[in-house]
């Protein structure tokens, strides 16, 4: 067997070396096979749904990673996380909806699809709005919980935090913030045993709300997702109620 010579404890052989850079290769091999596995919207159905919204909400595209609906007459502004290993645009119909009804949201792309791996990405995204004084962020799985993180280093510039099918890690319980926690009655994905464990992180006065017959995929439209429970109702209606309660818990605390 090649002996590894150390000299001085700084240097290394070549048969070393030689494993070093055969387990980094493996290592980006891996990841770059995890992050090339994402659920993929739904075009069709996306174009089917938001096609009613087309004269009431305007959509721009301030840069490549980013895609904002625009109410006539914006009431809160809504920045918004997807869910891990989702594609961004599979939450279009939700936030067409929000914005239907008079929220400006946000909605970012994540590098990989993955939250984790830009928690700051809503870094500047209210100073592009600023006739918009109320701002909330949120998001749907790992991107709710990340969404929350980034609301927890900034409890002075937000009002609130919109976790859908996620919990938090972050402690929130001493802020000001408000927070609305949304999840379907056949979610099978959200594991509920570290949901209930972390509520112990939100406000005493955070409301709840469970759409019946919802499951964890019926925020955004990508399909099924594996281990989800079987929902009752359609993806359109789930992100029809999800709007809807949003649009109603925000308007209360105007």
């Amino acid at each position: 067997m090649a002996k590894c010579k150390i000299k001085n404890g700084k240097g290394k052989c070549g048969t070393c070396r030689i494993y070093i850079i055969a387990a980094a290769v493996l290592i980006i091999a891996c990841a770059v096979i995890y992050i090339a596995d994402y659920y993929h919207a739904d075009e069709a159905s996306i174009e089917v749904y938001t096609e009613q919204y087309d004269n009431k909400v305007t959509v721009e595209t301030p840069d490549k990673d980013t895609t904002v609906f625009i109410p006539q007459e914006p009431i809160a502004g809504f920045i918004f996380y997807p869910g891990g290993k989702v594609e961004a645009s599979a939450y279009e119909p939700l936030m067409t909806a929000c914005a239907d009804k008079g929220i400006l949201s946000i909605l970012v792309e994540m590098p990989g699809n993955l939250a984790v791996l830009d928690v700051k990405a809503a870094d500047g995204l209210q100073e592009m709005y600023p006739e918009v004084e109320e701002w909330y962020i949120g998001g749907h799985s790992l991107g709710g919980s990340m969404a929350a993180s980034y609301a927890s280093d900034r409890v002075d510039r937000l009002s609130g935090v919109i976790l859908l099918g996620a919990y938090s890690t972050a402690d929130l319980k001493a802020t000001d913030l408000d927070v609305l926690s949304i999840y379907g009655s056949e979610d099978k994905v959200l594991n509920k045993m570290k949901y209930e464990d972390n509520l112990t992180n939100l406000p005493d006065d955070h409301k709840e709300i469970v759409i019946d017959g919802g499951c964890h995929a019926g925020f955004g439209m990508y399909g099924a997702q594996d281990g989800d429970g079987k929902p009752t109702i359609t993806s359109e209606e789930q992100i029809k109620i999800t709007a809807e309660e949003i649009v109603k818990w925000i308007s209360i605390k105007q």
